[in-house]
């Protein structure tokens, strides 16, 4: 198991690999350009790689969400956001937008400093994403995108308590030349341009290079400055090059890269909580006009980030060789208004900073079984490597000056390398044509080294004192998988499962005091106790996926923000139980509906902060209910184009923002309704569409919090439409 640490070790170590050993076999999800429409109704099969190897997901004994290429396409699956919004069980806060932070049935960190960790990660072809700000994926011309649930303790990368969201791109192909264009334009001057060419370049080799560029106008008009905020301008490009020199050899290196330029969100002031001693600030300057904002500056997001990733598989006659190798740059900064006002409404002035600057890298090594192994099992090695500086900033000014100089400003610089390893095993074992048995177990090792110093200019805000520490810890766990999975029928299956995952510990990012910021706060581990069934009946025309699942969460990290000072402690423990339910009936050709719901009732069980007993309080970013329903309908006319139409709707009963369940910091329940109209040629290479998406103008919240004494929010996007052209070759 090799560390990397630079571009540079990545090539020679997979050109080793290719040269002396060997690999599996390539994972594809293929569609049909121009997506006929089926003789007789049926569920389609969707393959998945949910335990790091090709399986229907009607076969995998995990509750698990997938979106596949023709969804994605169609309903402008663009960003993590769209992701959520159409998955049960997945919700994430936007603060900024450019640093989602995903949760899955409530498990999700808030925690972006240097030395934190998401706990409910994100993959791209298997490569975890261990920045908020890294995830930056644009959704063209993907595969698939496979959502996880609950804690992935075996078989995925680096402190997956939560869950896993996993993109898989489409890869290159040697079957022939492919390629694909399409353009939309939209309201809020929405202009897009995405497209890919897949060109083999002999028997053996193949090149698949994807682009796209994004930019709309602002969605929010600032009255102060006479101007629009919350645009987008956003440029993505990928090339992968595969070599298949046999059936047994598969090499895929690849290089992607992503630029975003935007102004800041708009901030809004919603409310006071009037139990503040500073309350009386805020009332003059609340505005409840979400199409609006005061803000004295517009700010900006600015966001790089590229890498390049080397995979290499070799069956050899008893077993399979993987290596998948990675190395990645980010390099973001976001400036922004802190309190949607200026010097003529506001009796303070916010502002805020923040510059995140990190290489990070990974290797993973598996062992595997053959394909249709009658015992199938991996065995492997991961390493993962991190060097994050990063830049926290916070301006206050009162009374605020016209021009923009600030009484006190507040910095922390915070510089964190993370090293960490795993090892791990998973089996599974047929003791029938009916029966599997299947456990894995994994030992991971994190080592953190931290430093920060706090700086003022004239006064001290977050922090009492004045600092520079140094502090070091590491922190080791054993997760585990153990369960079983049953055919009652021929397509009914049901399966049982305990699984567990760790995240680690690590250090404050905007300490109060220099003690505080050496010391770390506790790792976080979840055991989650899981039943389901996997079934599809009347012929396959209906798909029937329920499960139950209790997860016992302890000492997970949750965050806090009490006047200026925002700080990351654990709780003692939580319980999440639940229920959720997939599901798609085509009772008919051409005829669909989709459904999905999900119960999740999380609480603390245990949490004491400052003296103030929260338990029995919800988690944040937990929904209790969430549901979607999708209707679609699909027509072949008589020329042989194809006519279809689908609506989406999607609601989600209110959540809390802080632990302390404070009314004042609710997001209201939600209900969005997306539609789409698509014709498709006779021929198949020509697709148009009109598109909208939350055609109710809904208002909603993606992220609020409380601030000395005002409360603030950000909203989500509003209605927007538009039509897309496609072309395929």
């Amino acid at each position: 198991m090799i560390m990397m640490k630079g571009l540079p070790a990545i090539i020679p170590l997979g050109l080793t690999l290719a040269a002396t050993t060997a690999a599996a076999q390539t994972v594809s999800s293929s569609t049909a350009p121009s997506a006929p429409v089926q003789e007789t109704a049926s569920v389609d099969d969707i393959l998945v790689t949910a335990q790091r190897r090709s399986q229907s997901l009607q076969e995998v004994p995990i509750t698990m969400n997938v979106m596949g290429a023709q969804e994605i396409e169609q309903a402008r699956i663009v960003q993590v956001t769209d992701v959520a919004n159409r998955t049960v069980g997945l919700n994430f806060d936007a603060f900024p937008a450019s640093q989602p932070r995903p949760a899955i049935r409530g498990i999700g960190s808030s925690d972006r400093g240097a030395a934190g960790d998401p706990s409910t990660a994100v993959f791209i072809d298997e490569v975890y994403m261990g920045r908020p700000a890294a995830v930056a994926f644009d959704a063209f011309d993907v595969a698939r995108i496979e959502v996880l649930k609950g804690p992935q303790g075996t078989l995925w990368g680096k402190n997956v308590v939560g869950g896993a969201i996993h993109v898989v791109n489409q890869r290159p192909s040697l079957s022939g030349f492919d390629a694909s264009v399409a353009t939309t334009y939209g309201n809020y001057d929405k202009f897009d341009v995405a497209g890919f060419v897949n060109a083999p370049l002999s028997d053996t080799l193949a090149l698949r290079v994807s682009a796209s560029s994004r930019t709309h106008d602002g969605f929010v008009r600032n009255t102060y400055l006479n101007n629009r905020v919350e645009d987008q301008d956003t440029k993505s490009l990928r090339a992968q090059l595969l070599f298949r020199p046999d059936d047994r050899l598969t090499v895929v290196l690849g290089i992607d890269g992503t630029r975003d330029r935007a102004t800041a969100q708009a901030r809004h002031t919603i409310g006071v909580d009037p139990a503040s001693s500073t309350a009386a600030v805020w009332r003059p300057t609340i505005d409840l006009d979400h199409k609006t904002t005061r803000m004295d500056t517009n700010g900006y997001d600015k966001r790089d980030t590229y890498g390049v990733r080397l995979g290499v598989d070799w069956t050899f006659d008893h077993f399979v060789l993987s290596s998948i190798s990675s190395w990645r740059k980010l390099d973001y900064t976001s400036f922004g208004d802190g309190d949607g006002g200026n010097p003529t409404t506001n009796a303070l002035n916010i502002r805020g900073n923040q510059i995140d600057q990190t290489t990070f890298g990974s290797q993973e090594v598996r062992l595997s079984a053959l394909p249709g192994s009658r015992f199938a099992w991996v065995l492997g090695g991961y390493s993962y490597h991190a060097d994050t500086e990063r830049s926290d900033i916070f301006a206050l000014d009162s009374p605020p000056q016209p021009k923009g100089t600030f009484g006190a400003i507040d910095r922390y610089d915070q510089k964190n390398i993370t090293d960490s390893h795993a090892a791990f095993a998973d089996a599974t074992y047929a003791v029938t044509d009916r029966l599997n048995v299947f456990g894995g177990v994994r030992y991971s090792k994190d080592k953190k080294d931290y430093d920060v110093a706090n700086a003022a200019s004239t006064a001290l805000l977050r922090a009492r004192e004045r600092f520079t520490i140094s502090a070091s810890d590491s922190w080791g766990e054993v997760t585990y998988r153990l369960g079983g999975d049953y055919k009652l029928a021929e397509r009914v299956m049901s399966y049982g499962v305990i699984s567990s995952g760790f995240k680690s510990g690590g250090f404050q990012d905007t300490a109060t005091t220099g003690v505080s910021a050496a010391t770390p706060f506790s790792p976080e581990t979840a055991t989650n106790y899981e039943v389901g069934l996997k079934a599809e009946f009347f012929n396959r025309t209906l798909l029937f996926n329920p499960s139950l699942f209790w997860t016992d969460y302890t000492d997970l990290q949750v965050r806090r923000t009490v006047g200026f000072d925002t700080i990351t402690t654990n709780a003692g423990s939580a319980r999440i139980k639940g229920f959720e339910l997939t599901s798609r009936w085509e009772p008919v050709e051409g005829l669909s509906l989709g459904v999905a719901y999900a119960y999740n009732d999380a609480r603390f069980r245990n949490l004491v902060e400052n003296g103030q007993d929260f338990s029995g309080n919800r988690l944040t970013r937990n929904p209790k209910t969430k549901w979607t329903v999708s209707p679609a309908y699909e027509r072949r006319l008589g020329s042989g184009a194809v006519l279809s139409g689908a609506v989406d709707i999607q609601y989600e009963s209110f959540i809390f923002d802080d632990i302390d369940n404070n009314a004042l910091n609710v997001r209201p329940a939600k209900t969005l309704v997306d539609a789409r109209l698509v014709f498709i040629s006779p021929d198949g290479h020509w697709e148009a569409s009109l598109w909208g998406k939350n055609l109710g103008d809904e208002v909603y919240i993606t992220h609020q919090y409380i601030l000395t004494g005002g409360q603030f929010a950000f909203y989500g996007e509003p209605r927007t439409f538009g039509a897309t052209v496609r072309w395929r070759y």
